[in-house]
């Protein structure tokens, strides 16, 4: 099972219309991306990979004209925690989350990475030194219940779905965050296309 790769005049051209809509929907030169306007959720562990692959991410989409969210780079102090990232993520159309060694350690990830597949968001893993195989939730007594089914059923969807994979003492930082990116601009560019034939479908007169 692989992801569609389309030509790298379809992945400028879809940049280019980006780079289009942000002029005309803002003057600002140095526009702040808020939850509300977000096109890429990074959902990922700070400890293991904030100052590698989510910052350099989050960097490449940027400068491709893209709305990143990352939470050290999109929250200021006084934003409420779980509104700001719950509300990004509800808004955004792609989110990429980064597994790494201690992903499954930490509530907030789990959280997040649930509420993205409860969203029915595309998801693009990316495997950060472990395997699928390795994800496991543990119960430690301080996750209720509920939570516990839900990061459980997220998890295991996450598994079943085909990502990118990284060995940080073999890999290339930059081959990985290239990689991601096209995966999130080819995703893009499919609900653009899926967006414009509903349109047209709408659009079209009915005959008899």
């Amino acid at each position: 099972m692989q992801m569609q790769r389309y030509s790298s005049a379809a992945i400028v051209n879809f940049q280019r219309n980006f780079l289009s809509r942000l002029t005309a929907t803002s003057k600002m030169a140095n526009r702040v991306v808020t939850n509300k306007d977000c096109d890429v959720f990074i959902n990922h562990r700070g400890i293991d990979t904030k100052r590698t692959i989510a910052t350099l991410l989050y960097d490449h989409l940027s400068r491709l004209n893209l709305k990143p969210f990352l939470d050290n780079k999109n929250m200021k102090p006084g934003d409420k925690l779980f509104d700001n990232i719950d509300n990004a993520i509800r808004n955004c159309k792609v989110g990429v989350t980064v597994f790494s060694p201690n992903y499954c350690k930490s509530y907030f990830c789990l959280h997040e990475l649930a509420l993205i597949m409860e969203s029915k968001k595309k998801v693009i893993p990316i495997f950060c030194d472990i395997k699928p195989s390795q994800l496991r939730v543990v119960n430690d007594g301080n996750v209720p219940a509920k939570d516990l089914q839900r990061f459980k059923l997220a998890v295991e969807e996450a598994q079943s779905t085909v990502g990118l994979t990284f060995d940080s003492l073999k890999g290339n930082l930059s081959d990985v965050v290239t990689s991601a990116s096209d995966f999130v601009i080819e995703s893009l560019i499919e609900m653009e296309n899926e967006k414009q034939m509903v349109k047209s479908s709408r659009a079209s007169p009915i005959t008899l």
